[in-house]
């Protein structure tokens, strides 16, 4: 139990120190150093009453004054004379204005209602004319205006002072106006008072217009200069709170709530310095603990993608928390404090959990990602890496992904204008046309595309279930034919793969057999005649003739074991070649010469034909020999007796030294000729002759190693080997 709480402390003590560290980051400055009179929520309310101050009282203009300052420019007359138009615009909509209720007045014989609005219809008439002629009647009209507003705005201004007067009255001022020297003063400043501000350098500068009641001036189409109403004063003095005013002032209700929120967070921020020193101190039994989650099955399939996705949102929840519980100390202060403990107190244990969670995470994260190996694992292992390979794949084909961006383009364009013209309100034509010439016939083509890829699909199961008679459809000339022809490629590859392996199935059956039998013919034939000359009765005579058998089966015997030794190891490539330059033509004449007696006494004409010029190749002198050699014996072995026997040796048009032998068979070659370079496979099936079998093996193998090639051509009886190799 133990080793669960010390870890989980550990973690709470670090959420603690996090939330003192954000806390200090975020309100800090306000508190560490500073008193309730240089903090924001006071300096606002000064700036506020410093604003007013010169408007509302210290440099409150009277009508006159302003009045006095008012200006009518040209461009002012222009407009106001030209605000509706030109002058027979305006008077014509001035008569069109009077002449139906006029006529409506006549037609009812309100005789008095009609000369009253005849008057009136002729005055305006007449005030409009006059705007046009005399600049001086319009520059009064004007002024006119101007003035009310002024009127309006004093009104206003001195119902405002009153109020700002009693929102104010625990500030005492007494400041002297720098230009004129006059003094103006509130409160007593000499109280014994708990703020004080004094003006000299730089002194206090104060406007002449109230900022809540200037909209009646700025925001009237009359025009008045700014200069008159922009002007600004400097003050010298001082501004107090008493004591005593203080102490009945609601703006004391905002000290107390910086002194109780300074206490708690100093008190925070001691404990997080606190919480830090234990948090750093078992820091060491952290990440076994939570390493060993790894463990548990259900975390350990949790891909790292995921578990970032995961510590993302437990981070912006817990910065959430962080905010929640911020706000409960800092704006959420209720005068009832057992609630504003327990509101406080819940959300902190808020924090905690979450806090506790998303450092559980982080460890966590840390174990599985603290070196490059597991970092890489980890990457690999993850669904957007999975997502990115399949999104590369798409690209092994560029003409598959054309196909795929243009459809489901097509498809979101079509189908986003529909959605987006309905949720309009609307249905246009337009919209409806691209989704029937766009939308629909990519959907039919997205369709005929996937029930041509179901096709292949099932034609594929078939092949792997074995039924390989039947081609795939090749349709057309998409990426899906090109597919479907690469399938059936595969599947005459695959039909092709089983012909050669019940065919190697079969030669390997035969390699047995025919290894079997000749081995064991000689071998018994050593075991007959040792025991026959165990007989201590035969005579001398005979005991030479057994032991001259035994002698001939022996070496017959060791001819067998050696080829196949041989063979076994030019076939695995265990052999080394010595590569040297030698006269092929001088090679085969050496060769073929040491056989001439034993052709002549087998009855074969042998013919030769080589080039007087000598054919240099690079080859082992002594494997390529033992080549000409195998083929020389293999027709005194099967070749027809009085038949002639052609040895050739002639330079290629492409560069080739070409060696070839051939004769008339003595037995008929049945078979496929390519499976007589099997070992121990004869054209003598009878197995009569004293061949090993081994000899066109051989010779196969040593072409096989010096990258030359080896032929076999069979007509009826006529029998011919053709050896190729790149000559000098």
């Amino acid at each position: 139990m133990m080793k669960i709480w010390k870890p989980l402390l550990v973690l709470i003590c670090l959420t603690w120190f996090i939330f003192g560290v954000f806390t200090f980051s975020k309100i800090g400055y306000q508190y560490v150093g500073k008193s309730y009179f240089q903090s924001g929520n006071f300096q606002n309310e000064l700036d506020n009453f410093q604003a007013e101050l010169g408007p509302l009282v210290l440099n409150l203009p009277t009508a006159e004054e302003l009045k006095s300052k008012i200006t009518v420019s040209e461009n002012e007359i222009e407009e106001h004379r030209n605000y509706y138009g030109s002058l027979g615009t305006q008077i014509d909509n001035i008569k069109s204005q009077y002449e139906e209720k006029i006529q409506e007045a006549a037609d009812n014989n309100a005789n008095e209602l009609k000369t009253k609005l005849e008057n009136e219809r002729d005055a305006k008439i007449k005030d409009i004319t006059k705007n046009f002629e005399d600049d001086e009647y319009v520059r009064k009209k004007i002024a006119a205006q101007k003035g009310a507003l002024i009127d309006k705005y004093i009104k206003a201004v001195k119902d405002e002072a009153k109020d700002f007067t009693k929102n104010y009255n625990y500030l005492s001022y007494e400041l002297t106006n720098v230009e004129t020297g006059e003094t103006y003063r509130y409160g007593d400043i000499t109280d014994s008072n708990v703020y004080k501000i004094t003006y000299v350098h730089p002194p206090l500068r104060t406007g002449s217009i109230s900022n809540n009641s200037s909209h009646l001036l700025y925001g009237s189409d009359v025009y008045i200069e700014s200069d008159v109403l922009n002007e600004t004063s400097e003050y010298t003095g001082t501004i107090t709170i008493s004591k005593r005013a203080a102490q009945s002032a609601a703006i004391m209700d905002g000290y107390d709530q910086f002194k109780r929120n300074q206490y708690m967070f100093f008190v925070i921020w001691l404990t997080s310095l606190i919480a830090a020193f234990f948090a750093w101190k078992g820091r060491k039994e952290l990440l076994p603990t939570i390493g060993s989650l790894k463990e548990k099955e259900s975390l350990a399939k949790l891909r790292i993608d995921i578990q970032i996705v995961l510590l993302f949102i437990t981070g912006c929840i817990y910065w959430f928390s962080s905010h929640i519980a911020f706000e409960a100390i800092e704006y959420t202060y209720q005068y009832n404090y057992v609630r504003f403990l327990i509101d406080f107190v819940f959300k902190v244990l808020i924090l905690i959990i979450i806090g506790v969670a998303f450092f559980v995470q982080v460890i966590w994260l840390y174990d599985r990602v603290n070196t490059v190996k597991k970092l890489s694992e980890n990457v690999q292992e993850s669904y957007l890496w999975g997502i990115g390979e399949s999104m590369t794949d798409l690209f092994l084909n560029r003409s598959i992904a054309l196909h795929s961006i243009v459809l489901v383009a097509a498809a979101f364009f079509g189908g986003g204008s529909l959605v987006a013209s309905m949720m309009s309100g609307g249905f246009p034509v337009l919209v409806f046309g691209i989704c029937t010439i766009v939308g629909i016939p990519a959907m039919i083509v997205f369709l005929s595309k996937m029930g041509y890829l179901n096709r292949i699909m099932k034609d594929t199961k078939d092949m792997a279930e074995g039924r390989l008679n039947r081609d795939v459809k090749v349709k057309g000339k998409s990426p899906l034919a090109a597919h479907a022809e690469n399938l059936n490629h595969l599947r005459e590859g695959v039909r092709t793969s089983m012909h050669e392996q019940a065919k190697s199935e079969r030669l390997k059956t035969e390699l047995i057999t025919n290894v079997s039998h000749d081995l064991r013919t000689p071998l018994t034939s050593i075991i007959t005649y040792t025991d026959l000359l165990k007989n201590p009765d035969i005579t001398e005579e005979e005991r030479k003739q057994y032991i001259h058998i035994l002698d001939k089966k022996s070496d017959r015997l060791k001819v067998l074991i050696e080829d196949l030794f041989e063979v076994s190891k030019m076939a695995s490539g265990n052999i080394e070649l010595h590569r040297s330059r030698v006269d092929v033509t001088q090679l085969v004449q050496q060769a073929v010469g040491e056989h001439e007696e034993d052709l002549s006494k087998a009855r074969l004409d042998l013919r030769m034909s080589m080039s007087n010029d000598p054919i240099y190749a690079y080859v082992d002198g002594q494997k390529w020999w033992r080549l000409i050699d195998n083929l020389i014996v293999n027709v005194l072995k099967y070749a027809l007796e009085g038949t002639r026997v052609y040895v050739t040796l002639k330079r290629t048009t492409n560069g080739d030294a070409e060696f070839t032998v051939k004769n008339v068979a003595k037995y008929e070659i049945s078979e496929n000729a390519d499976e007589l370079f099997e070992r121990f496979k004869r054209a003598d099936a009878s197995r009569h002759t004293e061949g090993s079998g081994l000899g066109l093996a051989i010779a196969q193998s040593i072409v096989d190693l010096h990258g030359a090639r080896m032929s076999i051509d069979v007509d009826g009886d006529l029998f011919k080997v053709i050896v190729r190799i790149p000559a000098v």
